[in-house]
């Protein structure tokens, strides 16, 4: 059971000894070890990743996270579907436009899952995915990811800072000071900012700004933080500092979404988490091609799979 066909010429313990190192190194490399082309052993690695995907069971998915990741550096973009409360990845496919949430739940009922009994869904500020949200799963809440809004008001405090560079050149190469928190700075980012926030400039300022809504994301009590953020907003449009403004516009305009997180406390620091595992399983492969090969081995590494291999630790294949 779970063998490939039997002309497939692999022997189950090959198969076995390849799914235990698939995960773990690039297929280039476990290529080099069993001396096969990585084209049979991705051939290998669907085979069982399809078979375990088969058993999964979708019954208890109630809250989601979304993120989506580019296959290719500037190239095709695929939408990874979490489990928070499993930290899985229970589905992926290519784009990441509103028809990614329609096939989702075509896959979740087929594997007993009830599109129905999605409570909430964490995800970034996209359109695309509020569309597919509000289209196909009518009871979720839309829950606007923390990272990501706090991504909005760091991309905006870096474009003051590249635009006022050209004025200021004690800016320069300051990019990764104003982006740390000043506890996770390093001594030298940390002096440096110590610095500059003495000076009279629009990146301070920004900066502040930035400090201010992170410290609005601390506070656990949902009516105090709405309150601190409806000031922080006020002080963020009041700034005088467009590409500010306009990121607090933009939080204004998913205001209901942003101030939910202070009831559900889900973020997507776990979709980032796996964002960064798949991540290194492009940079293993130096990009896939292939979009279902890219998405087997997203299965693989982050989608906790139950396999049915034989036990391999110990296994010497020389």
């Amino acid at each position: 059971m779970g063998y490939l066909p039997p002309n497939s010429g692999f022997t189950l313990l090959f198969e076995a000894f390849v799914m235990e190192l698939a995960s773990a190194m690039p297929l280039t490399a476990l290529g080099g070890i069993v001396n096969e082309h990585d084209t049979r052993l991705i051939r290998i690695i669907r085979h069982y990743v399809n078979k375990a995907r088969e058993t999964i069971d979708m019954s208890e998915v109630r809250t989601l996270g979304v993120d989506e990741t580019s296959k290719a550096k500037g190239h095709d973009y695929i939408s990874a579907f979490i489990d928070i409360s499993e930290r899985k990845v229970i589905f992926a496919t290519p784009g990441k436009d509103h028809t990614t949430v329609k096939r989702f739940v075509e896959d979740l009922h087929t594997h007993g899952g009830n599109a129905e009994r999605i409570d909430e869904v964490c995800a970034d500020l996209s359109p695309a995915y509020q569309k597919g949200v509000n289209e196909h799963l009518p009871n979720a809440e839309m829950v606007f990811d923390r990272f990501h809004v706090m991504k909005l008001v760091n991309e905006a405090l870096d474009m003051v800072r590249r635009e006022e560079q050209k004025e200021n050149p004690l800016l320069t190469g300051s990019r990764y000071a104003w982006l740390h928190n000043p506890e996770t700075a390093t001594e030298k980012q940390a002096k440096r900012l110590h610095t500059l926030t003495k000076l009279n400039l629009k990146t301070v300022r920004a900066y502040q700004i930035r400090l201010a809504l992170r410290d609005v994301y601390e506070i656990q009590d949902r009516t105090r933080a709405e309150a601190e953020l409806k000031r922080w907003y006020f002080w963020a449009t009041h700034s005088r500092i467009e590409p500010v403004i306009k990121a607090a516009k933009t939080v204004k305009g998913h205001w209901d979404g942003i101030v939910k997180f202070f009831d559900h406390r889900i973020a997507n620091g776990l979709a980032e988490g796996i964002n960064s595992v798949i991540q290194t399983i492009k940079r293993r492969a130096r990009g896939y091609r292939n979009t279902d090969n890219f998405i087997t081995m997203i299965y693989l590494s982050c989608g906790k799979l139950a396999f049915n291999l034989p036990h391999v630790t110990n296994l010497n294949p020389l």
